[in-house]
């Protein structure tokens, strides 16, 4: 009978698995903004899926080339434990579409934990969730703008966490995103 526990259960000593949304621009997402948060959440056990606005191939700003499982329109909010939205050039667009911002106040309101990295605040502003909440984005007019648009506070850190909300500045902070992503995912 141990065997068989042991077989349905990948993590039996308190490991637990969670469902990750990754969501990116279709051309000009920020390669390591993916890439660095994606393989710590791997490395410790979650699955992450990945949408764009279509299913055909997404370009990244540095060449990398990801074919999306998803289309946003396509993707169940229920099915996923956080929902993140990776920036780069290309990411404004993602605050542009209908369906992410769906997907993004679907989830605030179910209370899924919501990451967003670089230019991809903008999408959580524009969605209507960090109003009220402290956040960061990466330094340009338009992410600012954004954020105040969308009443953030805006903090000037790398990393911030304000509850089940978390934002990172940019490519030099895909690495700590990724960790805060577990932690909160161990919550």
């Amino acid at each position: 009978m141990r065997l068989f526990f042991k077989f349905l259960n990948p993590y039996p000593f308190g490991g637990f698995m969670s469902n990750v949304l990754m969501i990116i621009a279709q051309h000009g997402f920020r390669d390591e903004e993916f890439l660095i948060p994606k393989e710590i959440l791997v490395n410790e056990g979650h699955k992450v899926k990945v949408a764009s606005i279509a299913r055909a191939s997404a370009t990244g700003m540095l060449g990398a080339k990801v074919m999306p499982d998803f289309a946003a329109h396509e993707a169940n909010v229920d099915f996923f434990d956080a929902i993140v939205i990776v920036g780069g050039a290309g990411s404004p667009a993602l605050a542009k579409n209908s369906d992410v911002i769906n997907l993004v106040q679907t989830a605030f309101v179910k209370g899924k934990i919501l990451g967003a990295i670089c230019l991809g605040p903008m999408t959580l502003a524009k969605a209507g969730v960090l109003s009220g909440k402290k956040a960061t984005v990466f330094n340009s007019n338009d992410g600012l703008n954004a954020l105040k648009e969308g009443r953030a506070i805006c903090i000037s850190e790398d990393v911030v966490q304000d509850g089940r909300i978390v934002t990172a500045c940019g490519p030099e902070a895909a690495n700590d995103f990724g960790r805060k992503l577990v932690e909160m995912l161990k919550e």
